[in-house]
């Protein structure tokens, strides 16, 4: 039978998933109390909610290769030609995150960039989050 920090991890990662979708979620709340509960499980945490929330992104983005190309507005058009696939590296932001991955693969952006800046950009995030969380706690 898995203990308890093993299926709360599998919690953490679907979570993490599913907030990366266009479904509503809230993994950092979920990464605070699953480090909060079990501190010495940070980096498997870490990695599951990090890549987890990546895939989640990699599935809006391939969502995003199967519509129909259409124009872009100038202003986002602009942005995505003027950083390319390291715009998703704020794939993380509340609001604009979710569309970001759609928008990269609508434009048809090169796959393998725009994972590893996705992936970086949501590392990043959660790293934040226990680096705060650990400071707190102490």
């Amino acid at each position: 039978m898995m203990d308890a920090a093993a299926l709360a991890l599998a919690g953490l990662t679907a979570s993490a998933f599913l907030s990366a979708t266009l479904l509503p979620g809230n993994s950092e709340l979920a990464l605070a109390a699953y480090l909060y509960k079990w501190p010495d499980w940070l980096w498997p945490a870490l990695l599951a909610a990090t890549l987890a929330n990546a895939a989640g992104s990699v599935s809006s983005l391939w969502l995003g290769r199967l519509a129909p190309k259409k124009a872009l507005s100038p202003r986002l058009a602009r942005w995505f030609e003027r950083f390319g696939p390291a715009t998703l590296l704020l794939a993380w932001v509340p609001l604009i995150g979710d569309a970001l991955p759609l928008a990269a693969g609508w434009l048809r952006l090169p796959l393998l960039p725009s994972v590893l800046w996705l992936t970086v950009g949501k590392g990043l995030r959660y790293g934040a989050i226990a680096l705060t969380l650990q400071t707190l706690v102490r």
